[in-house]
Parts: structure tokens; C-alpha cells; sequence
């Protein structure tokens, strides 16, 4: 008899191969799949191999010259190693153009956290590749971003209770982890995961095929990272990774519809594991909603593999996962239509409708008066604390959804005295008055050289989207959204001493209704919704559905010179 092996913590629900239909829609999955770009040319694969060497290269010297400073001899310091791990889309075979690499730096023992954000800092700004560099040292997981010959780079580290750090060393031994403090383990834990996963699926060729479909997917709809409180890269390959195992002898178009059939059918919050979760040698936490009421408080969890197991989909918020299973609806209906002949593939890669479907928005606009590594520095940080503010304002009544938009819009104009910036505070992000920026330039890729501009002070904006769903029909009170925004601004304003500087530093949250929003969110052949024309006592006595409301009120959020304004939206 021919045994196959199970994969998972279950049997699988069919081992049955592809039929000629179903080759032949995968055939067409493909094809799909390189229309919409998501493979890459040999000459960008061969280029970032080349920035991987690069990377190794330095990785060894920056170990080096640590190990010299420590007064090792010379035999020492070079034995000592240092190696650069790969992990996330890049190491899972699934990146596209423009895709970034997630690298870690794994050292040994007498090399600490500062000398990364130190001696490795002032390498890398030695070399002619390096265009931007953030070095973010307080970070969950601490981490320097980077853009090295045009590919955004984000650069762990792991510091390994060994004297060396050998080229030929691996991860997989749970021993490795002994004596590490928790940023290290979290660092480590990303390139432990993306090789359990690859060893967790039954055919990898076809597991990347559909990860890549639902990564397109994932981002066309806006469901896509979990700073935002979506499933991440990570997330998203363990989900398609289970259906897989599931189906271990199906091809990629199959494995798609089974993805949406089943999780639109999940009974979460069960937890998705790919194999039993493990105890090990450390005294650390790991998942287990049993012992642990915060991991009981996860919505939708997906578990990782790699000990210790952690949930990798802990910053789901009640209004995100609505939007989430929404999208699982959909992709079922639209599936079983592809295969029904009656739709196509491109079908299920429509863009989303984000900027089209909310009555109200709340924008976060995050401001610098400084340089581009400032500015990523604060916007970092405001964007991962926007988690927050969404639990904040999903919390009140009258509130039923809290839809954040997973991509920032960002811009930088030149400014020459304070009568632009006060310009730009008051009339950026508004379709009304958007139009009042037109004298001011806007740095582009085209003019950004331009000697003109090249030493004229600077502002920098990126803005993010809530869009908020508002209870009219059944609550006549209005929604006051003054104190989580307040509560916010206070928490960003504060986190760090630097960013308590007004002068270069502002966060601006503006309430903002659909047919204001501002051109930025349209593509160049995208309509802008329009509004209905109703007669004058329906205008000004009635919503969209007829029921009665009050006028809006306007609140404000006063700190020194920054204004963060909360608007008041009517319910």
C-alpha cells in the first residue's frame, strides 16, 4: 500500500489530484498571476542576491571590528562570524517587484543590541548603495530600515548566547535559545517560522502559486498588514499553508476556493495551527488561551509553528475582522463563478471600493519640518500605535465599524516662510480646499536633484484612513469622537521626548466627509463618488436612508502650536 504522509494536526479532507478543468483554470491562474506583475525578472532576482552578499559582507566586518574593539586578537575576531538570515515573501519564494526583504543579522554573544544601531549604522551609511536609513532602536522588535539600491530592506538583529556565529549555522535547534532576552527571541522567531512553514506544506510549487494570488488579493481589497490590524505576510502564507495540508494533492486554483470556503466558514475564534503547538527549554510564554486571558481575547488566531508559539494575528480589532470575513464572502462567491466558467481570475483582483463605500473618514496626517529619517521615525511610530485609536473609537456607540486603510499617502512640499505652513495645516487633505496648495512645489522623483529645491526647508506628510461605519438608524445622540482622538495624539505626542518637539513634529486629525476626501486616494482614471442631489427640506432634515439627523458639531484637541482636530461626527 502507498502511504502518504499527513501533514497538520488533522487528516487531510481530500487527497484527490486536479482534473483536466481544474489544470486548465490553474493553467489560467498563472497567467493571470504574471499579467498582474507578481513575478519578478531575472535581472531584479540577480540583483538582490547581490545586495544578500553585500549585506553578508558587512555583516562579518561590523562583527569584526566589535570583536577588535573588545580587544580580541585578529584569528578571534574574524572566527567570531556573523551571518545574515533571510525571512517573510523573500525566503518564502513569493516576492514580486518592489517587494521588500526581511533580513535578519544574527551575531554572537559578546556583540549587543547598541553596537547594531551603532558600528552596523555607520557601515551601511559608508556605502554608496544606501538611499534612505531609519534605524527605529525602540521598536517591539528593533529594527533598522533601509533602501539599498532602490529595495526597501528591513534589518533585524539576534544576538546567540555562542562565542561564534559560523556560516554554516542554522536555526532550527530550540537550544539556540537559551539565555536570549525577549527582543531577541522576537527577532529570531520570523526566520524560525518561514522555514517551518516551507517544511509544513505537502508541494511547495503550489502553495507559492496560490500564497501569491491571495497576497494580490489581500492587497487589491485593502486586508493587508498587521500594523493595521489585518493578517500580515506571515499570517496570510500560514493560512493559505493549512488549506494546503488540507489538500495536499490539489493544485493552486483549487487550493484557492477551498481558502475562501473554509475560512468564511471558520468557527473563530478557533485557532488555524499548523502542527501541535511544542513545548521547549525556555521559561517564556506560549500561546494558550487556557492559561492566558489576553491570548482568549484574540478574534481570529493564527498560530505560528517555530516554538514558542505566538499568534500572529493578535492586533485584529472587532471591526477588522467584519471587513475580513466580508472579503471571504466574497472571494467564495466570486471563486465558485471562476469555476463555474461565469467570471474570470482578474475578477477576484478588483480593487477595493475603501474611498467609495464610508459616509465618514477620519484622517491621521503625520507632519515633519526636518529631514526624510526624522519623518520616517515619526511616522513609524504614529502609524503603529493607529491600532489604538481604532479599538478607541470601535469601542463607542454609535460606531460600527472602524475600517482603517492599510497604505499611507504621503507628500513633501517646499516651504519658505510660516505663512506656508500655516497654509498647508489648514488646507491639505480637504477636496475643497486642496486646490490653495497649487502655488507650492511638491518634491517628485522628476525634480527632487533640481538645484532650485535642493536646500529650501522642507515638509513632509503622510496621512493615513479610518473610514468609520456611523449607527444612524439607531441612535439619535451624536457620536462624539473628541476623546479617543485626544487620547491619541496625547499618547504619540508623548511616547518620546523628541517628538514633543512642535516646531518640527505635528499630527493633524481631521473628520472628513466622503465627498471631501481629497484627490490623493483616486487613481489618474478613478471617478470620484458622487453626491446625490436631494431637494432642499430632505438636505437639510434627512440621511441617505430618510431618517432624521441632527446638524454636525466640530470639536478641537489643542497641544501648544500643533493642532490635532476631532470632528464631531452626527449620529
Amino acid at each position: 500500500m502507498n502511504y502518504q504522509k499527513v501533514y497538520g494536526i488533522t487528516g487531510p479532507v481530500s487527497v484527490a489530484g486536479p482534473t483536466a478543468p481544474e489544470n486548465k483554470l490553474n493553467d489560467a491562474l498563472i497567467q493571470e498571476l504574471k499579467k498582474e506583475g507578481s513575478f519578478e525578472s531575472e535581472a531584479d532576482t540577480a540583483k538582490r542576491v547581490q545586495i544578500l552578499k553585500t549585506l553578508q559582507e558587512l555583516a562579518q566586518k561590523f562583527v569584526y571590528q566589535v570583536s577588535k574593539n573588545k580587544n580580541m586578537s585578529d584569528g578571534m575576531a574574524k572566527d567570531a562570524g556573523g551571518k545574515i538570515f533571510t525571512f517573510g515573501s523573500y525566503k518564502l519564494g513569493v516576492h514580486g517587484p518592489g517587494s521588500d526583504i526581511d533580513t535578519l543579522v544574527v551575531v554572537p554573544k559578546h556583540v549587543l543590541r547598541e553596537d547594531f544601531f551603532t558600528v552596523f549604522d555607520t557601515l551601511l551609511r559608508e556605502r554608496p548603495e544606501l538611499d534612505e536609513i531609519a534605524p527605529v532602536p525602540d521598536a517591539f522588535v528593533p529594527v533598522i530600515k533601509i533602501k539599498f539600491s532602490g529595495i526597501s530592506i528591513d534589518l533585524l538583529c539576534a544576538r546567540l548566547d555562542v562565542a561564534q556565529v559560523p556560516a554554516t549555522l542554522t536555526l532550527s535547534d530550540k537550544n539556540l535559545l537559551r539565555n536570549l532576552d525577549e527582543k531577541d527571541l522576537r527577532a529570531l522567531n520570523g526566520t524560525r517560522v518561514t522555514d517551518e512553514i516551507l517544511e509544513l506544506v505537502p508541494k511547495t510549487s503550489v502553495f507559492r502559486i496560490a500564497l501569491r494570488a491571495v497576497k494580490i488579493w489581500a492587497n487589491r481589497r485593502g486586508i493587508y498588514g498587521n500594523v493595521f490590524g489585518f493578517p500580515g505576510g506571515v499570517a496570510w502564507a500560514m493560512l493559505v499553508a493549512r488549506i494546503c495540508q488540507l489538500y495536499p494533492n490539489a493544485c493552486s486554483a483549487v487550493i484557492l476556493n477551498r481558502f475562501f470556503k473554509i475560512y468564511s466558514e471558520w468557527k473563530w475564534p478557533q485557532p488555524v495551527v499548523l502542527k501541535p503547538i511544542e513545548d521547549g527549554p525556555l521559561q517564556v510564554r506560549v500561546w494558550n488561551p487556557k492559561i492566558y486571558a489576553q491570548d482568549r481575547s484574540h478574534r481570529m488566531p493564527v498560530i505560528t509553528p517555530a516554538y514558542p508559539s505566538m499568534c500572529a494575528t493578535h492586533n485584529i480589532s472587532e471591526s477588522t475582522k467584519k471587513v475580513i470575513l466580508g472579503e471571504f464572502d466574497r472571494g467564495i462567491k466570486i471563486t465558485n463563478d471562476i469555476f463555474s466558467n461565469k467570471k474570470n481570475w482578474s475578477d477576484l483582483f478588483d480593487k477595493h471600493d475603501f474611498f467609495h463605500k464610508h459616509k465618514f473618514y477620519l484622517t491621521v496626517a503625520v507632519t515633519t519640518k526636518g529631514d526624510d529619517e526624522q519623518h520616517l521615525k515619526w511616522t513609524g511610530l504614529v502609524e503603529s500605535k493607529l491600532r489604538l485609536l481604532i479599538l478607541k473609537l470601535e469601542a463607542l456607540p454609535g460606531i460600527n465599524i472602524a475600517h482603517p486603510f492599510p497604505a499611507l499617502f504621503g507628500t513633501t512640499y517646499i516651504y519658505n516662510d510660516n505663512k506656508d505652513v500655516e497654509n498647508i495645516f489648514e488646507n491639505y487633505g480637504s477636496h475643497k480646499t486642496e486646490n490653495k496648495l497649487q502655488n507650492l512645489v511638491k518634491i517628485t522623483d522628476e525634480n527632487r536633484e533640481d538645484e532650485s529645491i535642493k536646500d529650501k526647508p522642507t515638509m513632509y506628510l503622510t496621512t493615513m484612513y479610518i473610514g468609520l461605519d456611523v449607527n444612524v438608524e439607531n441612535k439619535k445622540e451624536k457620536v462624539d469622537i473628541h476623546v479617543p482622538c485626544a487620547e491619541y495624539f496625547n499618547l504619540c505626542r508623548n511616547f518620546n521626548e523628541e517628538f514633543q518637539d512642535n516646531d518640527v513634529f505635528s499630527l493633524i486629525i481631521r473628520y472628513v466627509k466622503l465627498h471631501d476626501l481629497p484627490n490623493e486616494v483616486y487613481d489618474e482614471d478613478e471617478a470620484r463618488p458622487i453626491k446625490k442631489k436631494r431637494s432642499k427640506r430632505t438636505k437639510d432634515t434627512e440621511d441617505d436612508n430618510g431618517t432624521k439627523r441632527p446638524k454636525s458639531d466640530a470639536g478641537s484637541i489643542e497641544s501648544s502650536s500643533t493642532t490635532a482636530i476631532g470632528q464631531t461626527a452626527a449620529a
